[in-house]
């Protein structure tokens, strides 16, 4: 405790004197990334921050851009409409480094070769950016996150000394095949990420939008080079593994969603078998299967008309959580809308079984733990549509 105590002294009083801590020629810089966590959606990825330490002003900190308060005023409505706020927050590195050592995440430092003046002038942008006015930025999945941040600010600062060195590798994937990559071992993760986003993230990634990734921040830095005093060298100067983490396996065990979604088509398909032999529908399996999957679309259209999450727009998942499925449930409760219903179901058939047909095929990438849903929503709308022509 006091230990953390004293470092906010320094740190309080580091801020005072913004512009005058001078490092010292013995301090250094280095990219830190820092292991996923299997365990934890937000940690899936895993993490990069930059250190400073300069043992003769005393200075050991890491500065990390994944930070975020859930107190600031109205955060859950800001996350709901796509105004993520995340900062900038300075930590005592030992502490920082403990807490993934703790996490059994594996830490890795890369200690760049910089000039002096070089040093000095990221230094001065990272104090005042940790400054309470200017710690706060606009957060993005893909475009704005921890780990670009990283790559914008030594682009920022080092300007036009730093090169970046592409050529070690082919930019093959879109974001949303680099992203299932890493949720593979979260697969209701991965569902609702692929549910939620729609055709942005499916585009081909640049080579320097790779570096939303904190492992390919450290592959960037680790073939980028840096002018200095006239000449050029690798931009690190050193990699050390901090920690490399204990073999472990993952201590989630949810349901995997084939299984979940493979014993709903297997309970609704019986339910259907015994609906036509007996020639009558189960309004509720029907009320509710329609009915779940249509507020699964107006919150699918809710994120891409009303929100600012622009990766949301263009969501082909509307076309099984199809917005009106909800009047289409409504409908079933209501004996006087007969002819409604056959149009409206006859509609959902066509819809549904044209979807299933181009699956694989459509311009978005869509998840194939979805199949099961998708075939559920296709045998019921068929049943419903013969069942309400029958006198």
């Amino acid at each position: 405790m006091m230990r953390v105590f004293l470092f906010l002294l320094v740190f309080l009083a580091s801020h005072c004197t913004l512009g005058q801590v001078q490092l010292s020629k013995d301090a250094s810089i280095s990219i830190i990334t820092l292991g996923p966590d299997k365990n934890e959606l937000y940690a899936a990825f895993g993490h990069s921050a930059i250190r400073v330490a300069d043992p003769a002003n005393g200075i050991d900190w890491a500065y990390n851009y994944g930070v975020f308060d859930f107190d600031q005023p109205n955060f859950y409505l800001n996350f709901t409409r796509g105004f993520l706020y995340y900062k900038l927050g300075v930590y005592d590195y030992q502490d920082f480094k403990n807490a993934y050592i703790y996490y059994n995440r594996f830490i890795h430092e890369q200690t760049l070769h910089l000039t002096h003046a070089q040093q000095q002038k990221l230094f001065d942008y990272l104090q005042w950016n940790a400054l309470p006015e200017n710690q706060t930025y606009r957060y993005d999945y893909y475009h704005n996150n921890c780990a670009t941040k990283i790559r914008d600010v030594l682009a920022q600062e080092l300007g036009q000394d730093l090169k970046w060195d592409s050529s070690f590798f082919k930019p093959q994937h879109s974001f949303r095949e680099k992203t299932n990559d890493y949720l593979s071992p979260l697969p209701w993760g991965d569902l609702g990420i692929d549910i939620c986003l729609g055709l942005p993230i499916d585009r081909k990634m640049t080579a320097y939008e790779y570096m939303f990734l904190p492992d390919y921040i450290e592959a960037f830095v680790e073939h980028a080079t840096i002018q200095s005093d006239s000449t050029t060298t690798p931009l690190v100067a050193e990699k050390k593994i901090v920690f490399e983490p204990i073999s472990s396996t993952s201590s989630v065990n949810f349901i995997h969603p084939w299984i979940a979604f493979g014993v709903l088509f297997v309970i609704v398909a019986t339910i259907t078998i015994y609906d036509w032999r007996r020639k009558k529908i189960s309004k509720w399996l029907d009320v509710l299967l329609f009915g779940v999957t249509g507020l699964i679309g107006i919150l699918l259209l809710f994120l891409w008309a009303f929100t600012d999450h622009h990766d949301a727009a263009k969501n082909f998942n509307l076309l099984w959580a199809f917005p009106l499925h909800v009047v289409g449930a409504v409908v079933l409760l209501i004996k006087t809308q007969k002819s409604f219903g056959i149009h409206y179901f006859t509609f959902a058939a066509i819809v549904t079984a044209g979807l299933l047909g181009c699956w694989f095929i459509m311009p978005q990438q869509l998840n194939p733990f979805i199949l099961p849903l998708a075939f559920s929503l296709l045998i019921r709308a068929i049943l419903i549509q013969r069942s309400l022509k029958i006198p």
